[in-house]
């Protein structure tokens, strides 16, 4: 009789076991590893902040798992150092073990990221740096960016500055990458169109002595100047461009960065210039307004463009590990769904291309008081060429 009731014991606690929910089968997956190598000192420290604010949120909003599994996050202050970049990623991928990695600001940073990650195979997230090689030679399956490419923007502005019916342009630059992708681009663009860049000027950076450089476009005339600066050497900047009288005669055009961040220092000076980018202030959208409405209450302060790339990086990582259920060893499974995903994001609907960057419109912004105010779209759904990927 003991026995048979024991027997019976067992039997029910077998069908009980059979009939547990997948969810509680899951509970027992380890847990999904996150790398955010990103500057977390220095000047580059608020991006890196608000990125993973952006990205934390995303994760959070699916319960804190993915798939039903949960994330534990490893975090390494890249210190926006190229040359530390190998030891500092080999941290998260040798001896973290992550099974994905974000990052980072830092254009020089990203490109050595890019290049382990090709090499080791990790699945690497690109939320910021802009350098044309991530997605163009460099280019991997398991290599995505969330941000942008420097042609984007400068593309996209040459296109508005023939809408516009300017003819003629001189443009200037800290002579780096990111600079001279930004001036290039803007120059296909207006070239292709008809227009003329009368002088390409560049000076090395971080240097922000201008006045030569000024003196030389009043002499020049041209219709327009387009510029990168960012940071402190774009307040300076700004501010000697409109004192040395430039700004009511020859309007002065660029990306985003150039007052991304830099209205309050930049004052009056700022007051009216264009600028594109794939963000901006005033954005009429349903997902814009609840994001920023979620961010002020998680973390009582404004989102901005990198709290949003943070954002869709958390959101591009959901979709792959959400499709193959949690199972990250599917990986072509996992590639082939952040791929194809459509990402409602805060700057608007945003796709991959083919090398798998951003596609997505890039906005024509006007400084209006201490926002950089959505006005128009300079390019729709504009898509890197990804020059040099040979995935």
């Amino acid at each position: 009789m003991r026995l048979h009731t024991s027997f019976r014991r067992i039997l029910g606690a077998a069908a009980a076991a059979l009939l547990l929910p997948a969810a509680a089968a899951r509970a027992d997956q380890p847990k999904i590893r996150v790398g955010l190598m990103l500057p977390y000192s220095g000047t580059y420290t608020s991006l890196g902040v608000n990125i993973t604010n952006g990205f934390k949120l995303a994760i959070a909003e699916h319960g804190g798992k993915l798939g039903g599994r949960a994330i534990e996050y490893f975090t390494v202050d890249d210190e926006s150092d190229p040359a530390k970049a190998p030891d500092n990623a080999n941290k998260l991928i040798k001896r973290d073990h992550v099974d994905v990695l974000v990052g980072t600001v830092h254009s020089g940073v990203a490109l050595a990221m890019a290049k382990m990650a090709k090499d080791t195979g990790t699945l690497l997230i690109v939320p910021n740096a802009g350098a044309g090689d991530i997605t163009g030679p460099l280019c991997a399956p398991n290599i995505f960016r969330t941000s942008f490419t420097m042609w984007q923007s400068g593309y996209a502005m040459g296109k508005e500055a023939l809408r516009e019916g300017k003819k003629t342009a001189v443009t200037f630059t800290w002579k780096y990458a990111a600079g001279e992708e930004s001036v290039d681009a803007f120059k296909e663009a207006f070239e292709a169109g008809g227009g003329k860049v009368l002088k390409m000027m560049a000076l090395p950076f971080p240097q922000v002595e201008f006045q030569s450089y000024l003196t030389e476009i009043a002499a020049l005339k041209p219709d327009m100047v387009y510029s990168f600066f960012s940071g402190g050497g774009a307040v300076k900047y700004v501010k000697d461009y409109a004192a040395a009288g430039l700004k009511a005669h020859i309007p002065l055009y660029g990306p985003g960065f150039l007052t991304d961040g830099t209205l309050e220092g930049q004052g009056e000076a700022a007051q009216g210039i264009l600028t594109t980018l794939h963000y901006g202030d005033g954005l009429d959208n349903p997902k814009d307004k609840a994001f920023r409405a979620a961010y002020l209450k998680a973390y009582g302060s404004e989102p901005d463009v990198f709290s949003v790339q943070g954002y869709d990086s958390g959101q591009l990582l959901a979709a792959g590990v959400e499709a193959v259920k949690g199972d990250i060893s599917k990986r072509k499974e996992l590639i082939a769904a952040m791929e194809h995903a459509k990402i409602d994001s805060p700057r608007g609907p945003m796709t991959l291309s083919r090398s798998h960057n951003p596609v997505n419109n890039i906005y024509l912004r006007k400084v209006v008081g201490k926002e950089n105010k959505v006005i128009g779209i300079a390019a729709p759904a504009l898509a890197d060429p990804g020059r040099g990927c040979k995935m």
